[in-house]
């Protein structure tokens, strides 16, 4: 698949390069009273998933995860640490995305926002079954401590 393709100039018919890139996104691990914060999501593609979404242009990757967790869980977040990048092109059926995904502790109550319909806290040993994209493996490398 090529990342590159051309369109043409609409004023002068000049042929210009146009690239497609993966598109970043971050998603944050929220340790909350002991438990993992998940949000179900209300749109596709469905199930469980961890808060995070899209890094606005201009956007630090940490600036977005506080405030990706915000909107999505009502929570405030205080980053403990970058986990890991992952990067499959097929992780999310929508676009080709590469996530940053934070660990964090959550403070206040949740609440389910945004894009958001409904909010569990589950025990490490309790997680859903049905989860979103590949949130499934990003936890099982967390709690295998791996990376």
């Amino acid at each position: 698949m090529s990342s590159k393709g051309f369109i043409l100039c609409p004023h002068c018919g000049a042929r210009i390069e146009v690239y497609r890139n993966p598109v970043p996104t971050v998603d944050i691990i929220i340790r909350w009273k002991g438990k993992i914060v998940l949000v179900k999501r209300r749109n596709p593609p469905h199930g469980w998933a961890l808060p995070g979404g899209f890094v606005d242009y201009g956007e630090t990757l940490e600036g977005a995860a506080i405030r990706e967790a915000k909107e999505e869980t009502g929570l405030d977040v205080r980053l403990i640490r970058q986990f890991h990048c992952y990067s499959d092109p097929q992780r999310d059926p929508r676009q080709h995305t590469i996530t940053t995904v934070f660990i964090a502790e959550g403070r206040g109550d949740p609440k389910a926002g945004d894009d958001a319909s409904g909010i569990g806290a589950f025990s490490p040993e309790d997680l859903p079954g049905e989860m979103a994209f590949d949130h499934a493996k990003i936890l099982r490398d967390y709690l295998e401590g791996k990376y």
